[in-house]
């Protein structure tokens, strides 16, 4: 199944602790992980994270400021996140084409605000406050089950079928193959469904392989590799493994 990288946390940021958990069984066609990212100490200048594209969609959850919560994704390209000197946040990792929602409620950048709108993320925030990060999970957990009955999230065939033949996949002929579906339908579909174009979904999909597997089993060769990479993250491969941890 597919298995996103983490953002980019800077390795010289030691008291910065990042955690992932899978889902329940009976959940995980629906969501990636749970996640947690918490300073350990007060840092002495402020932390910044290099969040990435993964085509995945995030619901976060502020346990500092139990208000500020939100839908948050990335297009295809990194956004750098200041969290400041202390934080606590934990999420909801999705799996690519699971949110059904209205796309109005993601938001493209960083969330430092109230929640404003109708779904029950501040109420569940403040009832994740004085747990571990195990019970936080359980909270979650019933959240994305309230998600589902209210027909927010659901299971996506398409993305589905695609996430599980990516290793074959390298075009989007190959992608439209793998979904059962012709050029045209794939493009209305995975449109209406994730928001993306095919193409803009490759893209994502082929950088984050790139952590996993060798280079030229997914570009035509090195420069086009390097261009690709440098454009999505901000950085040459070197680099980025050379200042984050992966």
């Amino acid at each position: 199944m597919y298995d996103p990288i983490k953002d980019g946390i800077d390795k010289a940021f030691g008291d910065v602790r990042y955690s992932v958990d899978p889902p329940t069984e009976d959940l995980s066609s629906l969501v990636h992980c749970y996640w947690e990212l918490k300073t350990e100490s007060v840092l002495a200048e402020d932390f910044l994270l290099h969040a990435m594209p993964d085509a995945c969609v995030n619901i976060l959850f502020n346990q500092i400021d139990a208000d500020i919560a939100g839908v948050t994704a990335l297009r295809t390209t990194y956004e750098v996140l200041n969290l400041g000197k202390s934080f606590h946040y934990v999420g909801i990792q999705l799996l690519p084409g699971v949110w059904q929602g209205d796309p109005k409620e993601i938001t493209h950048q960083f969330v430092g605000t109230a929640y404003a709108g109708d779904l029950p993320l501040v109420a569940r925030s403040r009832a994740m406050l004085a747990g571990d990060f195990a019970s936080k999970q359980a909270h979650m957990s019933d959240l994305v089950r309230w998600f589902v009955g209210a027909g927010l999230m659901v299971s996506n065939p398409v993305t589905g079928k695609i996430l599980a033949q990516l290793d074959d996949i390298r075009t989007v002929a190959d992608m439209a193959a793998a979904a059962c579906l012709s050029g045209r339908q794939l493009q209305r579909t995975l449109k209406q469904t994730t928001g993306f174009s095919p193409h803009d979904l490759l893209k994502v999909l082929r950088i984050q392989q790139s952590f996993k597997r060798h280079y030229l089993d997914l570009y035509a060769d090195q420069s086009h590799y390097i261009h690709s990479f440098r454009k999505m993250t901000g950085y040459t491969p070197a680099k980025f493994t050379d200042k984050f941890d992966v």
